[in-house]
């Protein structure tokens, strides 16, 4: 089975470069693929947050200055 990809350049640190392309000798996985898998994950992670931001859409929220208040009477601050 073919799999469609599609060509991009990206531009890493130089730091960042280096230590990619040490972990791609190191797991014999090219470093189209550990990008790929480190995208997916993020974007997994962000449909994830999504999803629960929907489910907690009806709480009630709270501001952030009663959120000080109620640490300064509880002595927390």
């Amino acid at each position: 089975m073919s799999v469609a990809v599609k060509r991009a350049t990206i531009y890493f640190d130089m730091s960042l470069h280096r230590v990619l392309r040490m972990k791609s000798a190191e797991t014999s996985r090219s470093v189209s693929e550990l990008v790929n898998e480190a995208v997916s994950t993020a974007l997994h992670e962000d449909l994830e947050d999504l999803e629960l931001f929907k489910k907690r859409a009806k709480e009630p929220t709270v501001s952030f200055e009663s959120a000080l208040k109620e640490l300064k009477l509880n002595g927390k601050i």
